[in-house]
């Protein structure tokens, strides 16, 4: 009697336990990272009552939806957007300071993932030549592989290559990028010597071919864009040949060489890489293992049309209305393969962009440009005046300036005094900037999460250079007549969406300032694992298990 009543105990402590450590693992089956590339923040609420309500809407209702947050560096751009949010923290610890940026080392520009070490797979040019090597931090995606011994999957694609190997961080699974040469998706050696079998048969079906057939229409009734400028409008390009920038557009007159690249150009771009998430989801089984697994999607469709017709055109309101429809289907199929709340998913943008300078200067507003070649002609000059000496100025790029130490050792001059000098030669001759800061006073800070010093943020003491400068809002070092870009510390480019939403998520507003760096704090702290090895973001949710 005693023996059976003591295994009745042992049984029901045995239950209890288990119970108790079930509930402190419990995870979701799959974490979703969603970067849109050049969304504005105002765009969610720009088009709202033309979205659906299964796509943006969903879960702007549903989720967290952050309406304030921020990048909090300068270059706001492709590849330091897409590092930042992976690894919660800046350019000053992640080392991707630029898509292009100088390296003084090798004295040549580089590319951020560019690997020369590496073949492509899946194509026979060049394109896939990319890693991660360059990326200084760990990231959201390797602390879960970490956490979990390699057992939780790890998948990235986009259209451009850095936007899939940055996410990925430096042992995914898999990570996959558009060849703008074939229309087909590839990768590197870095990660595998062959494509899986269902990416073959992906790039089997030919999707890009299908689309390139097709027309590019408007989604509503031509009355619904009129919020936007004319479809016929001197600041726009004309992209595809046609002799025009309205609607319809089709790829008919564009020469055969460049069609597929062309089709990044298109909402075709987004709906490719939706595509091949699905795939990658059901293929990969995403969600269907004992551990967490992640999948990270980038659309760059989006950035690549802004560039080309600005953020006010009916091609960019398109864009977006059919981005909604290809995330409701997306969301359906996470709900169908993983289930309605099991997965977390965060939406954001890898920076946002600025209005088109030709159409802020027809009205009156703000805007100029500083040239870099003026700032480069005049800092060379008043260096041989100054310092007597030719050759000084390495290279002037992303608004730094790098310094020749071989010819400042050859003349014998003090980098500290030249630096110093240059900087008041600078504050005396270009009103146009704002902040000019030395590599002396920079190395004596440190990246922090506020927005106090955004160039500061930014600024890598092994990689950036011996002078920092930044322009006037709406300045840029070069003006544009069409089009768009980005690439300022200002709200236009560092002001983007920010919404959580699924396993455990609230649904809620927020207008509290935080930053695209908190968001791979958020995400560790939901899952209970430790944050990236240079994150300096903060968990912006409770753990609501």
């Amino acid at each position: 009697m005693k023996i059976k009543k003591f295994l009745i105990i042992v049984s029901f402590v045995s239950l209890f336990v288990t119970a108790s450590y079930s509930q402190t693992v419990e995870q979701p089956k799959l974490v979703v990272g969603i970067i849109i590339d050049q969304m504005r923040f105002d765009y969610l609420y720009r088009y709202k009552q033309f979205f659906g309500k299964d796509g943006f809407n969903r879960i702007m209702n549903e989720g967290s939806n952050f309406t304030f947050a921020h990048f909090n560096y300068e270059l706001t751009s492709t590849g330091p957007g897409h590092a930042s949010i992976y690894t919660g923290t800046t350019p000053f610890y992640h080392g991707i300071i630029g898509n292009n940026f100088y390296d003084r080392f090798l004295r040549k520009t580089i590319y951020c993932v560019n690997d020369p070490d590496v073949k492509s797979v899946g194509s026979n040019d060049d394109l896939g030549q990319m890693s991660p090597k360059r990326l200084l931090s760990t990231t959201i995606t390797d602390q879960l592989k970490l956490a979990t011994n390699g057992r939780s999957k790890v998948i990235s694609v986009s259209l451009k290559d850095r936007a899939a190997v940055l996410p990925g961080g430096h042992f995914p699974n898999g990570a996959f990028w558009y060849d703008e040469k074939t229309g087909d998706f590839i990768t590197s050696t870095y990660y595998m010597s062959k494509l899986p079998g269902w990416v073959q048969e992906f790039n089997n079906r030919k999707l890009a071919d299908l689309y390139l057939s097709q027309t590019w229409n408007l989604s509503l009734p031509e009355s619904d864009y009129l919020i936007n400028q004319p479809d016929e409008s001197k600041y726009e390009k004309d992209l595809f040949d046609e002799g025009k920038t309205s609607f319809p557009h089709s790829f008919n007159k564009l020469n055969e060489a460049n069609r597929y690249e062309k089709i990044r150009a298109t909402p075709f771009g987004n709906q490719l890489v939706a595509e091949f998430a699905k795939a990658a989801l059901i293929n990969e089984e995403l969600g269907k293992g004992a551990e967490t697994d992640f999948l990270a999607i980038s659309f760059s469709s989006t950035d690549i049309i802004g560039h080309e017709y600005g953020t006010f055109a009916y091609e960019i309101m398109d864009t977006y209305i059919k981005l909604d429809e290809q995330l409701a289907d997306l969301f359906k199929e996470l709900d169908k393969q993983v289930g309605k709340g099991n997965y977390i998913l965060f939406l954001t943008a890898d920076h946002a962009a600025m209005e088109t300078q030709a159409y802020l200067r027809d009205h009156n507003l703000p805007t100029g440009a500083l040239n870099g070649k003026k700032i480069a002609d005049s800092l060379n000059t008043i260096s041989k005046r100054f310092f007597g000496s030719e050759g000084l100025i390495e290279n002037i790029s992303n608004k730094q300036i790098f310094l020749n130490r071989d010819v400042l050792k050859k003349n014998n001059l003090d980098i500290h005094a030249v630096e110093q000098k240059l900087v008041d030669y600078m504050r005396d001759t270009f009103p146009e900037m704002t902040s000019i800061f030395t590599r002396d006073y920079l190395e004596t800070q440190v990246a922090a999460r506020d927005q106090i010093n955004l160039l500061l943020n930014g600024y890598n003491p092994s990689l950036s250079g011996d002078i920092a400068f930044d322009l006037r809002s709406g300045f840029l070092t070069g003006f544009m007549e069409k089009g768009t870009t980005h690439g300022t510390t200002y709200s236009y480019d560092t002001h983007v969406p920010l919404i959580f939403y699924g396993w455990h998520i609230p649904a809620q507003t927020i207008n509290t300032p935080v930053y695209t760096t908190d968001i791979a704090a958020t995400i560790s702290n939901l899952l209970n694992i430790t944050e990236p090895s240079a994150s300096i973001g903060v968990p912006l949710l409770n753990n609501f298990k």
